[in-house]
């Protein structure tokens, strides 16, 4: 039994039954059958149906939000953002889909020489629960687009929106079994990813089940793309506008209760600038209002799931033992709800869980540096490499650094890090490998085929 409880107030919202072994085979022999007519229609069709899709995504925001918001506690306004970036990623692959595959040419010997992109069949994707919609359209609308079906083994915990997307595929005359979402819990998700009909399987989500999944896909001689954990440095170096830094590294951590893979973990700052940008942190960190995430106004809601919360709130207790000053925040609230405050740790040093580890909510570590050089030393001594950004009035001082010297697959200077349809997004580390979104996600699961003609 699969449970949704609203985490602003433990309430349940419905329990559904796991599906059995037999009801998970009959389900990935469906979306096998339908993938086989699907593969044959052309691109036209296809852009016409995810363009209906996008247009439900618009004419549901409401509804959509609402059950994202009670899930999993993302603030409704946050979540009608998401609902929105949905259908965004929908129109790109509807309008790009056809340039984007299409046969490419090579001078050869041969009167002929191309790469031709082909699908491959059923493609497995495990998603988490923070951005439960939009993780799975970014997977679903370019492998839609390119032939390919899908099979969804959400989060438990967001089961409502995981069946909602499938319906969305359905209203908009998509074949019926060609995407499927998988009602089971981890436990099954190995049989799932050895069973011949899933060609390929991509995860979002904690590096440790990412390792888990690719281990049980390259068993079964699976291609995997894996977009895991981060713990984003962002660099304010001693020019920095203040005024315009600050509100970025704010948003960059405390979005989505700062529940986010590429959300900023630690605020690397060059001692000259230092206590100016902690007095201006904690002023605007303080103001971000925390509560019922049904409420307009409110930025913070509750964490996903109180066990979540707690163990976060632990590596907070552990690093201030350690030595961290808790500067704000940093206590769990009376009352029900997973709730946990924006949350700023100063004097943060290695070896302390604020530094080393990923803290997957409203929690900021702030590290001061003496200069550039120990900066960039600071960002990269991590495991981790999905994201950075860099803060600089020197354009071209934060484009060299973002582009040589901080080791992620994503770098912005003078921004927080957001995934764009437009632009390819993932890690390098133990923050996964392979991309999403632009022309590069589309091609990750498609067959590169060579054709010679002599």
């Amino acid at each position: 039994m699969l449970k949704s409880i609203n985490p602003f107030n433990y309430s349940l919202i419905k329990e559904y039954d796991e599906y059995t072994d037999e009801q998970v085979k009959q389900i990935l022999n469906n979306v096998n059958a339908a993938y086989k007519v699907w593969k044959t229609t052309g691109f036209t069709e296809r852009k016409e149906k995810l363009k209906k899709a996008a247009q439900i995504l618009r004419d549901k925001k409401e509804t959509y939000a609402l059950l994202m918001t009670q899930e999993m506690g993302k603030p409704i306004t946050q979540a009608k953002a998401e609902v929105e970036k949905c259908a965004r990623v929908c129109d790109y692959y509807a309008e790009g889909a056809e340039k984007f595959l299409r046969d490419e040419h090579f001078n050869t010997e041969a009167s002929k020489s191309y790469v031709t992109y082909q699908p491959i069949g059923v493609v497995l994707a495990v998603m988490p629960w923070n951005f439960p919609f939009w993780q799975v359209f970014r997977f679903a609308a370019p492998n839609l687009m390119a032939g390919n079906a899908g099979a969804l083994k959400h989060s438990s915990n967001v089961t409502g929106c995981a069946l909602a997307i499938e319906a969305i595929f359905q209203e908009a005359g998509f074949p019926e079994n060609i995407f499927r979402t998988l009602v089971i819990g981890s436990a099954k998700v190995n049989a799932v990813i050895e069973n011949p009909i899933i060609k390929a399987v991509t995860l979002t989500g904690s590096t440790p089940a990412g390792k888990a999944v690719a281990a049980a896909a390259g068993g079964a001689l699976k291609k995997t793309v894996l977009e895991l954990g981060g713990s984003d440095p962002y660099i304010i170096l001693d020019d920095a506008d203040l005024d315009t830094a600050v509100p970025a590294c704010i948003e960059a951590r405390f979005l989505n209760g700062g529940q986010s893979c590429i959300a900023a973990k630690r605020f690397i700052v060059v001692e000259s600038i230092y206590e100016e940008f902690v007095k201006r942190f904690i002023d605007l960190a303080n103001a971000k209002i925390m509560g019922d995430p049904q409420n307009e106004k409110t930025y913070i809601g509750p964490q996903s799931r109180k066990e979540l919360r707690d163990e976060l709130h632990l590596q907070v207790l552990k690093s201030a033992e350690l030595g961290a000053k808790l500067l704000l925040g940093g206590v769990i609230p009376e009352g029900p709800g997973a709730f946990y405050p924006a949350t700023v740790l100063t004097d943060v040093k290695k070896g302390m869980p604020a530094y080393n580890e990923e803290l997957f909510g409203p929690v900021a570590a702030i590290i001061k540096v003496k200069n550039e050089e120990e900066a960039i030393k600071v960002a990269n001594d991590t495991v981790f490499g999905l994201g950075g950004a860099v803060f600089t009035k020197d354009s071209a001082r934060g484009e060299l650094i973002a582009k040589e010297k901080i080791q992620a697959g994503s770098c912005f200077v003078n921004d927080y890090v957001k995934s764009d349809p437009r632009l390819p997004f993932g890690g390098i580390k133990e923050s996964g490998y392979g991309r999403e979104l632009a022309p590069f996600g589309i091609k990750e699961f498609v067959n590169i085929k060579t054709v010679v003609v002599k």
